[in-house]
């Protein structure tokens, strides 16, 4: 769906203070409503090939996709973004994974990814490993994702506190990845979308390295000028050591964007519900 009459987006990435090349890849299309986020993994320089292969695929697929949106037979209680998302992400992860075993330079390699896709209102989310998507409203910063890492297990059986992942040394190990098998199991989930929502998608190159309560400050603080934020959230992930590839993508929600229609179908239900009061 078209929503570059409503949202505003920024996106920047940085190699951060103690990497040579960078392995993060960032896109977005609002002509589609995309936005994807991808931080790749692997031997050496191999991750900016999977990310990069990750962003490059999901952005064309989904763009063929939704040209042919008429002709393709969607599932019932799927939304069409949904059922084209996973499509996409699993022909993204068939590539990656078949590149990986067939280059000796690239075995191994994999990548995060965290990708939306705005329509009617709503926001498609979809994410494997562990680079985020957060949603602030109302001054209040939502975690919308939920880490697939070794750490995010630890802290949903009760084994360590969220004190204590703070300083764990294993932050960075991740429970799933695209290209890593032959097939990927993608999260998708769905979140209602309002005017003057403001969305971050990151890699842990920032939330790593820069608490939550920072990160909202920053974004409060910006007082919608997302480049501002977006560069601020970049150097204060290097100000605090900088650790590794940060990449930030900020959407903000300016005005309304249902589907074709959605006007009238609100109108007519409002008309049944009177009537049948």
């Amino acid at each position: 769906m078209n929503v570059e009459h409503a949202i505003k987006v920024t996106r920047l990435t940085d190699v951060g203070l103690h990497r040579d090349h960078n392995e993060d890849a960032v896109a977005s299309d609002l002509s589609i409503g995309l936005l994807v986020l991808a931080d790749g993994m692997g031997g050496y320089k191999a991750g900016e090939v999977a990310s990069e292969i990750a962003v490059l695929t999901l952005t064309a697929e989904l763009t063929e996709a939704m040209l042919h949106k008429a002709s393709i037979r969607f599932m019932p209680g799927l939304l069409p973004e949904s059922q084209m998302l996973i499509s996409a992400i699993d022909k993204a992860n068939a590539t990656i994974y078949q590149i990986s075993q067939e280059q000796p330079q690239c075995a191994g390699m994999g990548t995060t990814l965290v990708v939306g896709v705005f329509t009617d209102n709503k926001l498609v989310v979809g994410h494997i490993g562990d680079s985020r998507l957060y949603c602030l409203r109302d001054e209040t910063l939502i975690q919308v994702t939920e880490d697939h890492s070794l750490l995010q297990e630890q802290l949903n059986a009760g084994l360590i506190t969220v004190e204590q992942a703070k300083t764990a040394s294993h932050k960075n190990l991740v429970t799933r990845a695209l290209g890593i098998d032959p097939e990927v199991e993608l999260e998708v989930q769905v979140f209602d979308v309002e005017v003057g929502d403001l969305f971050l998608l990151c890699s842990d190159g920032l939330n790593d390295m820069v608490e939550d309560e920072l990160i909202k400050r920053i974004l409060l603080e910006a007082n919608g000028n997302i480049e501002l934020a977006a560069n601020k959230l970049v150097q204060a992930a290097n100000d605090l050591g900088g650790k590794d590839n940060i990449s930030v993508i900020i959407a903000l929600i300016e005005k309304s964007f249902p589907a074709e229609g959605g006007w009238v179908k609100s109108l007519l239900g409002r008309v049944k519900n009177k009537k049948t009061k």
